[in-house]
C-alpha cells in the first residue's frame, strides 16, 4: 500500500535523462519527484539533482495511494491517484474537485532547475491538475502503446472489482463514479448527480471469495501470441486469475 509506488523515464529521457519517480514520504503523503541521470555513470542516478515535483497530503489512513505513472502520447506526465483510504471514501475525496486524491491527473513537466517543476497543461478540466475523477485505488493502468487509449484497473469496496476504459479522444473530464458508483451499482449517491454523469467500467467481476483487488494491466501488442493481439490482460492480486477482454465491443 505504501513505499515505492511508480517510476517512468522521460520521453527524451536518452537526451535529458530525467526520470520520475512515485512515492509515499515518512508522514505517507504521496510524492512525486524527479531525478537525473549520472553524468559519470550512466546506469547510476544523480542522488543530488532529486526534487520535489508535486506533494499530495494523505491524512488519516495509509491505504489507497494508488497510483502509476505514464507519459501519454501527448507528451505529458498522467498520474493515477487513490482517495485516501478508509471504506467508502469517508471524505468524499475522489468526487471532489478540490482533492487530488481519487484522481487521473495530468502535468506538464519541464526540466526547470528552478520550481515549479511543472504547469498545468491547457486543456486540463476547470485549469487544475485534475484530468479525471472518480476512482478507489487504480493503483495500476496504462495506455494502449498502438491507440492511446487509457485503461484503469480501480479496486472496489466490498462487492465489485472493475476495469475502465476511455478512447484516446474521450479520457479527459472523465467521471467515473467512485463512490456514488462500485462497478455497475449504486454505493452512495449523497449528492451525486443522474447516471448519466458516469462512465461505467467495461468489465467488472464480483469482489470474493478470493478475489478481491484487480490489477490493471496492458493491451497485449506483441507477436508471439497471435490470439491476444489487440486484447487486454488484467489479473486479480490475491487469486493470480487472469482476465482478457478482446475488443470486439
Amino acid at each position: 500500500e505504501q513505499g515505492l509506488l511508480s517510476l517512468v523515464f522521460h520521453p527524451d529521457y536518452a537526451n535529458n535523462g530525467l526520470f520520475f519517480v512515485f512515492h509515499n514520504n515518512t508522514n505517507g503523503d504521496l510524492v512525486l519527484t524527479r531525478y537525473k541521470r549520472s553524468s559519470t555513470n550512466v546506469n547510476k542516478a544523480d542522488v543530488a539533482s532529486r526534487v520535489e515535483v508535486l506533494t499530495i497530503p494523505h491524512p488519516g489512513q495509509s491505504n489507497h495511494n494508488g497510483g502509476e505513472l505514464h507519459f501519454g502520447a501527448d507528451g505529458f506526465l498522467y498520474l493515477s491517484t487513490g482517495d485516501g483510504g478508509g471504506a467508502g471514501d469517508p471524505n468524499n475525496n475522489a468526487q471532489n474537485d478540490n482533492s487530488l486524491l481519487g484522481k487521473m491527473l495530468r502535468l506538464n513537466v519541464n526540466a526547470s532547475l528552478t520550481p515549479p517543476y511543472y504547469t498545468v497543461p491547457a486543456g486540463n478540466p476547470n485549469g487544475t491538475l485534475l484530468f479525471s475523477k472518480g476512482l478507489r485505488n487504480p493503483y495500476r493502468w496504462s495506455f494502449d502503446r498502438l491507440t492511446n487509449d487509457m485503461w484503469i484497473g480501480d479496486v472496489g469496496q466490498n462487492s465489485w472489482e472493475e476495469i475502465n476504459f476511455r478512447a484516446a479522444a474521450n479520457i479527459g473530464g472523465t467521471n467515473y463514479g467512485w463512490r456514488c458508483y462500485e462497478g455497475n451499482v449504486t454505493y452512495n449517491t449523497s449528492g451525486c448527480g443522474p447516471a448519466a454523469n458516469y462512465v461505467f467500467p467495461v468489465y467488472t467481476y464480483v469482489n470474493g471469495p478470493g478475489s478481491v483487488s484487480v490489477t490493471g494491466g496492458n493491451v497485449y501488442r506483441g507477436s508471439l501470441y497471435p490470439a491476444y493481439q489487440g486484447q487486454y490482460i488484467a489479473a486479480d492480486f490475491y487469486t493470480g486469475e487472469y482476465y482478457h477482454i478482446a475488443p470486439d465491443g
